[in-house]
């Protein structure tokens, strides 16, 4: 278990038994992951809504809670995919991924290609991108690479088997390439200049996380 999960673990199994500071933790760690999630699902006037009605059952319920911090994670995404396919129920709609990428930008650092793919397609196109995905391929993407859950935890948020989510995120990981090669839009005025194309770090480690993906 990697450093931060074992924390996170920790932090999970001390809010278990009451401790108000431990679930502080939980929900700074948790949360821009959680948020970015919904994002993928709701527009973004409701994601901040859905999520924090996402939060009041995960208080609710942390007791009942078992596993680790990734098992955390999928427990704490699958609460979230209900309220938000609530909300949208109450009022017709589908899902839609939406919303800015601000959130994403504080995320906790991480040590493997998946926050390194994260944190290279968040300078500023993270969510403007994943939005033209297909929302399957969204929402793979999203939970593996965003909410850090692999396949198996993943396929249990999506009721889907683990092979079609990776196959998803693969081909969204892959789609995202192609988008980071295609020419920005010209800055407006008081923008910074974006150039006529994504930069080569940001498309190598996006395939850097396709690889990694792959694996898990």
């Amino acid at each position: 278990m990697q450093g931060d999960d074992a924390e996170l673990t920790a932090a999970v199994r001390a809010a278990q038994g009451g401790d108000e500071v431990a679930f502080r933790t939980v929900y700074r760690t948790v949360h821009p992951r959680l948020l970015g999630y919904v994002r993928t699902l709701v527009s973004d006037p409701d994601a901040e809504d859905v999520t924090s009605e996402a939060w009041l059952q995960i208080a609710r319920d942390i007791s009942r809670f078992s596993g680790d911090a990734d098992r955390f994670r999928g427990w704490a995404a699958r609460i979230a995919r209900n309220r938000a396919l609530d909300h949208l129920r109450t009022r017709g709609r589908r899902p839609a991924v939406g919303g800015d990428e601000s959130d994403l930008a504080v995320l906790p650092a991480g040590a493997d290609t998946a926050d390194e793919a994260l944190e290279a397609l968040g300078t500023g196109r993270t969510m403007a991108l994943i939005s033209r995905l297909p929302q399957d391929q969204a929402e793979a993407v999203v939970l593996r690479v965003v909410v850090g859950l692999d396949a198996k935890s993943a396929a249990e948020v999506l009721g889907k088997r683990a092979g079609a989510v990776r196959t998803a995120a693969h081909r969204g990981l892959r789609k995202l390439a192609q988008m980071l090669d295609e020419p920005e839009e010209p800055a407006g005025p008081g923008e910074p200049p974006g150039g006529p194309q994504a930069s080569p770090t940001a498309r190598g480690v996006t395939h850097k996380a396709t690889r990694t993906l792959r694996e898990t």
